[in-house]
Protein backbone atom coordinates (compact mmCIF):
# COMPACT_ATOMS: atom_id res chain seq x y z
CA UNK A 1 0.00 0.00 0.00
CA UNK A 2 1.30 3.58 -0.63
CA UNK A 3 0.60 6.32 0.89
CA UNK A 4 -0.50 9.84 -0.47
CA UNK A 5 2.28 11.84 -1.13
CA UNK A 6 2.85 15.09 0.50
CA UNK A 7 1.88 17.80 -0.96
CA UNK A 8 3.10 21.41 -1.28
CA UNK A 9 1.51 24.67 -1.43
CA UNK A 10 2.93 27.86 -0.65
CA UNK A 11 0.62 30.95 0.19
CA UNK A 12 1.21 34.25 1.88
CA UNK A 13 -0.33 35.90 5.10
CA UNK A 14 -3.89 38.03 4.18
CA UNK A 15 -3.41 41.27 6.62
CA UNK A 16 -6.67 42.53 5.43
CA UNK A 17 -10.16 40.37 6.07
CA UNK A 18 -13.70 41.64 4.23
CA UNK A 19 -15.18 40.92 0.78
CA UNK A 20 -13.50 43.35 -1.00
CA UNK A 21 -10.37 42.28 -0.05
CA UNK A 22 -10.98 38.89 -0.62
CA UNK A 23 -12.41 40.40 -4.11
CA UNK A 24 -9.30 42.10 -5.05
CA UNK A 25 -7.21 39.36 -4.33
CA UNK A 26 -9.26 37.02 -6.67
CA UNK A 27 -8.22 39.48 -9.57
CA UNK A 28 -4.95 39.08 -8.96
CA UNK A 29 -5.14 35.05 -9.34
CA UNK A 30 -5.23 34.72 -5.62
CA UNK A 31 -7.36 32.41 -3.30
CA UNK A 32 -8.39 33.27 -0.22
CA UNK A 33 -8.07 30.52 2.78
CA UNK A 34 -7.78 29.81 6.32
CA UNK A 35 -5.30 27.89 8.30
CA UNK A 36 -7.35 26.82 11.30
CA UNK A 37 -7.65 23.96 14.35
CA UNK A 38 -5.27 22.21 16.96
CA UNK A 39 -6.10 24.86 19.44
CA UNK A 40 -4.20 27.94 17.42
CA UNK A 41 -5.83 30.51 16.54
CA UNK A 42 -6.87 30.48 12.59
CA UNK A 43 -4.55 32.15 10.50
CA UNK A 44 -5.86 34.13 7.20
CA UNK A 45 -3.76 33.52 3.45
CA UNK A 46 -3.92 33.58 0.29
CA UNK A 47 -2.65 30.91 -2.55
CA UNK A 48 -2.08 31.23 -5.71
CA UNK A 49 -5.22 29.71 -8.15
CA UNK A 50 -2.84 28.17 -10.76
CA UNK A 51 -1.11 26.12 -7.82
CA UNK A 52 -4.23 25.48 -6.22
CA UNK A 53 -6.31 23.99 -8.98
CA UNK A 54 -2.97 21.74 -10.00
CA UNK A 55 -3.41 20.20 -6.74
CA UNK A 56 -7.42 19.82 -6.71
CA UNK A 57 -6.41 18.08 -10.09
CA UNK A 58 -4.16 15.51 -8.20
CA UNK A 59 -7.71 13.52 -7.36
CA UNK A 60 -6.55 13.34 -3.85
CA UNK A 61 -6.22 16.47 -2.85
CA UNK A 62 -8.22 15.74 0.16
CA UNK A 63 -6.91 13.00 1.26
CA UNK A 64 -3.61 14.01 1.34
CA UNK A 65 -1.35 15.86 3.86
CA UNK A 66 -0.94 19.61 2.57
CA UNK A 67 2.19 21.30 3.92
CA UNK A 68 0.91 25.08 3.21
CA UNK A 69 4.31 27.07 3.56
CA UNK A 70 3.57 30.85 5.33
CA UNK A 71 6.51 33.18 5.43
CA UNK A 72 8.58 30.20 5.37
CA UNK A 73 7.26 28.33 7.95
CA UNK A 74 5.54 25.27 6.79
CA UNK A 75 1.79 24.51 8.55
CA UNK A 76 1.33 20.65 8.13
CA UNK A 77 -2.83 20.51 7.32
CA UNK A 78 -5.43 18.46 5.39
CA UNK A 79 -7.67 20.60 3.07
CA UNK A 80 -11.33 20.64 4.46
CA UNK A 81 -13.30 22.67 2.23
CA UNK A 82 -12.61 24.63 -1.00
CA UNK A 83 -16.00 26.87 -2.38
CA UNK A 84 -16.59 27.02 -6.12
CA UNK A 85 -17.91 29.67 -7.85
CA UNK A 86 -21.50 28.14 -9.33
CA UNK A 87 -20.92 29.41 -12.76
CA UNK A 88 -16.99 28.97 -13.24
CA UNK A 89 -16.54 26.79 -11.25
CA UNK A 90 -12.80 28.59 -9.50
CA UNK A 91 -11.64 28.26 -6.40
CA UNK A 92 -13.43 31.03 -3.97
CA UNK A 93 -12.10 30.09 -0.94
CA UNK A 94 -9.84 27.17 0.98
CA UNK A 95 -10.33 26.02 4.46
CA UNK A 96 -7.33 24.03 5.57
CA UNK A 97 -7.01 22.16 9.21
CA UNK A 98 -3.69 22.04 11.02
CA UNK A 99 -2.90 18.63 12.11
CA UNK A 100 0.16 17.28 13.83
CA UNK A 101 2.48 14.65 12.40
CA UNK A 102 0.39 11.45 14.56
CA UNK A 103 -2.85 13.15 14.82
CA UNK A 104 -6.18 10.90 14.27
CA UNK A 105 -7.60 12.52 11.50
CA UNK A 106 -11.01 11.34 9.44
CA UNK A 107 -10.60 10.96 5.68
CA UNK A 108 -12.32 10.48 2.77
CA UNK A 109 -10.73 7.35 0.81
CA UNK A 110 -11.49 6.29 -2.64
CA UNK A 111 -12.54 3.17 -2.87
CA UNK A 112 -10.86 0.22 -5.65
CA UNK A 113 -12.29 -3.25 -6.65
CA UNK A 114 -10.03 -5.61 -7.90
CA UNK A 115 -10.00 -8.95 -8.68
CA UNK A 116 -13.58 -9.17 -10.98
CA UNK A 117 -12.82 -12.04 -12.77
CA UNK A 118 -11.92 -14.17 -9.84
CA UNK A 119 -15.86 -13.06 -9.52
CA UNK A 120 -18.65 -15.83 -10.39
CA UNK A 121 -21.19 -13.44 -10.08
CA UNK A 122 -19.29 -11.10 -12.88
CA UNK A 123 -17.99 -13.68 -14.79
CA UNK A 124 -22.22 -15.03 -15.40
CA UNK A 125 -22.40 -11.47 -16.53
CA UNK A 126 -23.82 -9.55 -13.11
CA UNK A 127 -22.87 -6.09 -13.34
CA UNK A 128 -21.59 -4.55 -9.86
CA UNK A 129 -23.34 -1.98 -8.45
CA UNK A 130 -21.22 0.81 -6.21
CA UNK A 131 -23.17 2.04 -3.47
CA UNK A 132 -20.21 3.88 -1.82
CA UNK A 133 -17.05 5.17 -4.10
CA UNK A 134 -15.41 6.31 -0.80
CA UNK A 135 -15.19 5.44 2.51
CA UNK A 136 -14.33 8.04 5.52
CA UNK A 137 -11.64 6.34 7.57
CA UNK A 138 -10.50 7.82 11.22
CA UNK A 139 -6.29 7.62 10.09
CA UNK A 140 -2.92 8.63 11.14
CA UNK A 141 -1.77 11.90 9.74
CA UNK A 142 1.16 10.88 8.58
CA UNK A 143 -0.30 7.35 7.26
CA UNK A 144 -3.35 8.61 5.01
CA UNK A 145 -3.69 5.35 2.18
CA UNK A 146 -4.59 6.02 -1.44
CA UNK A 147 -7.41 4.02 -1.17
CA UNK A 148 -9.81 1.08 0.11
CA UNK A 149 -9.00 -2.15 -1.75
CA UNK A 150 -11.98 -4.31 -2.13
CA UNK A 151 -11.11 -7.73 -3.58
CA UNK A 152 -14.23 -9.16 -5.40
CA UNK A 153 -13.03 -13.00 -5.43
CA UNK A 154 -15.81 -15.31 -4.57
CA UNK A 155 -18.80 -13.00 -4.69
CA UNK A 156 -22.08 -14.14 -6.70
CA UNK A 157 -24.96 -12.16 -8.32
CA UNK A 158 -27.42 -11.59 -5.44
CA UNK A 159 -24.43 -10.23 -3.05
CA UNK A 160 -23.85 -7.85 -1.21
CA UNK A 161 -20.17 -6.45 -0.02
CA UNK A 162 -20.51 -4.96 3.70
CA UNK A 163 -17.44 -2.91 5.03
CA UNK A 164 -16.91 -6.21 7.73
CA UNK A 165 -15.51 -8.52 4.45
CA UNK A 166 -13.30 -5.11 3.36
CA UNK A 167 -9.87 -5.44 4.72
CA UNK A 168 -8.82 -1.98 5.95
CA UNK A 169 -5.56 -0.64 5.44
CA UNK A 170 -3.05 -1.00 8.51
CA UNK A 171 -3.76 1.33 11.58
CA UNK A 172 -7.28 3.14 9.83
CA UNK A 173 -10.44 2.18 11.37
CA UNK A 174 -14.07 3.12 9.50
CA UNK A 175 -15.55 6.40 10.74
CA UNK A 176 -18.90 5.06 10.89
CA UNK A 177 -19.18 2.34 13.30
CA UNK A 178 -22.50 1.57 14.41
CA UNK A 179 -23.36 -0.61 11.12
CA UNK A 180 -21.91 -2.91 8.91
CA UNK A 181 -22.39 -0.70 5.72
CA UNK A 182 -22.21 -1.67 2.49
CA UNK A 183 -19.90 -0.73 -0.26
CA UNK A 184 -21.29 -2.47 -3.46
CA UNK A 185 -23.46 -5.20 -4.61
CA UNK A 186 -23.61 -7.58 -7.51
CA UNK A 187 -26.83 -7.32 -9.26
CA UNK A 188 -28.19 -9.43 -12.09
CA UNK A 189 -28.53 -7.77 -15.67
CA UNK A 190 -31.90 -6.91 -16.72
CA UNK A 191 -31.08 -8.61 -20.37
CA UNK A 192 -30.13 -12.04 -18.57
CA UNK A 193 -33.10 -12.22 -17.01
CA UNK A 194 -34.86 -14.13 -19.31
CA UNK A 195 -31.85 -15.92 -20.77
CA UNK A 196 -31.17 -19.44 -20.33
CA UNK A 197 -27.60 -20.40 -19.69
CA UNK A 198 -24.47 -18.36 -19.56
CA UNK A 199 -24.04 -18.45 -23.43
CA UNK A 200 -26.84 -16.63 -24.87
CA UNK A 201 -26.13 -13.22 -26.40
CA UNK A 202 -29.64 -11.13 -25.94
CA UNK A 203 -31.16 -9.94 -29.25
CA UNK A 204 -31.41 -6.88 -30.30
CA UNK A 205 -35.51 -5.79 -29.87
CA UNK A 206 -35.39 -7.00 -25.58
CA UNK A 207 -32.20 -4.71 -24.86
CA UNK A 208 -34.45 -1.93 -24.08
CA UNK A 209 -36.06 -3.62 -21.68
Amino acid sequence: MHMSEQLTLSAEARDRAGKGASRALRREGRVPAVIYGNNEEPVSIHVEEKLLNKLLGTGHFFNSVVMVEVNGKSVRTLPKDVAFHPVSDRPLHADFLRVSEHAQVNVNVPVRFENEDASPGLKKGGVLNVVRHEVELIVDASAIPDDVVVDLKGFEVGDSIHISSVTLPKGAKTAIEDRDFTIATIVAPSALKSAEGDNETPTAEGEGE
